[in-house]
């Protein structure tokens, strides 16, 4: 409750502080103007597996079999951009897709008012997506990525998209080129997926921040990222239903998350001149609570645009370490607990190939094709249940999309 109340009083001060600067240019202004935008990805993808799903990113509470399916990649969204002044703007997008609870109920993203006090520096305060790693706050605008879909062993466990806070960025000239940071804080509204049930993370603070370096056509980025849950995940629910003990993490209290922290850290550099297209990320992610291993992942891609085709070819990682419990659980969960913990392991590598084709402006359409290589007990990238015996850790996804802004 001390991080929600003092981050309300911030909101506060960044609001009072922005508006009298309203006040003073609304009489040398014209009237507010309205833009209205949009982006879409109509998509289609199946594995050729039916033993665990395929799931871009953990907040989809379902994947893809060996069936064909639009639900993983198809979403629709509305952003409208409102100029209150010559350096106030206030922005609100809507977003429908597939979400924690199976549906497809349009969910505010974005509602921001953003705030420039000079041209190298500005404030936002409302609704904002959020930036753990590079480019994971376009990660929903298909069009405006290479691939189908972010790599999802780097960005698939974020379940985290959009924080209720604010961030402030500046920037200045450095040797040649721009340097640039950004410091945000906020609490995150949202839910996700926990096998049985939703887990609620409303009320997590989300503090954290980036400095970016550009130079031509290269842009280099050191991130960090920390979050203070809340709520506890739904553990003793899901354990209750296997048929153990309603209160199992007073038997398991490490296993608990509320009250404890997670830590992102980030390395990512983007290339773009010409013809030639190139990404490469890395990244580092750290739990407080035993319940989830901490982690390190990447990927590199590389894209060569020949007219309005650009083939690229993609590679990907994420390895996760196993954890010890300082005090053993009780012998008759004992079995229950290491099967539990098991359950958050990742260690699998992807290549993926594949080509978009821009048809016109504003429209491209993409096929790539995934090959999966992984152990038989890398279960946390996907959705499954429990620990499926025919699992060997392979699979491979078939991927078409049609992405559009408007």
């Amino acid at each position: 409750m001390k991080f929600r109340h003092g981050l309300n009083l911030i909101l506060f001060w960044a609001l009072a502080s922005a508006l009298p600067c309203i006040g003073e240019e609304a009489d040398t202004t014209s009237k507010p103007s309205l833009t209205l935008k949009g982006f879409g990805t109509l998509g289609v993808a199946r594995s050729d597996n039916n033993t665990v799903r395929f799931v871009r990113d953990l907040s989809s509470p379902d994947g893809l079999s060996r069936n064909w399916s639009g639900k993983l990649d198809s979403l629709l969204g509305l952003q409208a951009n409102i100029q209150l002044s010559e350096q106030t703007e206030g922005v609100m997008q809507v977003v429908s897709r597939y979400r924690y609870d199976g549906t497809y109920t349009p969910e505010v993203t974005w509602a921001f008012l953003r705030h420039d006090v000079s041209p190298d520096f500005s404030l936002r305060a409302g609704r904002l997506g959020t930036e753990f790693y590079m480019r994971s706050d376009s990660r929903l605008v298909g069009y405006a990525n290479l691939t189908v879909r972010p790599p999802p062993d780097y960005y698939g466990a974020l379940v985290f998209s959009y924080v209720d806070g604010l961030d402030i960025s500046a920037t200045t000239p450095m040797t040649g080129g721009l340097l640039r940071g950004k410091f945000y804080a906020g609490a995150s509204p949202e839910k996700t997926p926990f096998v049985t049930q939703p887990w609620d993370l409303a009320g997590s603070l989300i503090v954290g921040g980036h400095v970016d370096y550009l130079y031509g056509p290269w842009q280099v980025r050191v991130g960090h990222t920390q979050i203070h849950f809340e709520n506890e995940t739904p553990m003793n629910a899901l354990v209750e239903s296997m048929g153990g003990p309603a209160n199992f993490l007073t038997f398991v209290p490490e296993l608990s998350v509320a009250g404890k922290s997670s830590r992102f850290d980030s390395l990512g550099v983007l290339y773009d001149e010409g013809p030639i297209q190139l990404q490469l990320m890395l990244s580092q992610t750290r739990h407080e609570s035993t319940q989830y291993e901490n982690s390190k992942a990447g990927y590199a891609i590389a894209g060569y645009r020949l007219g309005h085709v650009t083939p690229y070819l993609g590679y990907s990682r994420v390895k996760s370490s196993a954890k010890l419990l300082t005090s053993p659980p009780p012998a008759f969960l004992a079995s229950l607990t290491s099967n539990l913990m098991s359950q958050t392991h990742s260690d699998q590598h992807t290549l993926f190939l594949g080509g978009r084709w821009d048809l016109q402006h504003n429209l491209a359409l993409k096929g790539q094709v995934d090959w999966i290589r992984g152990t038989p007990n890398s279960l946390f990238p996907f959705r499954g249940d429990d620990t499926p015996a025919a699992w060997n850790g392979n699979m491979r996804v078939f991927s078409l999309t049609l992405d559009f802004v408007f």
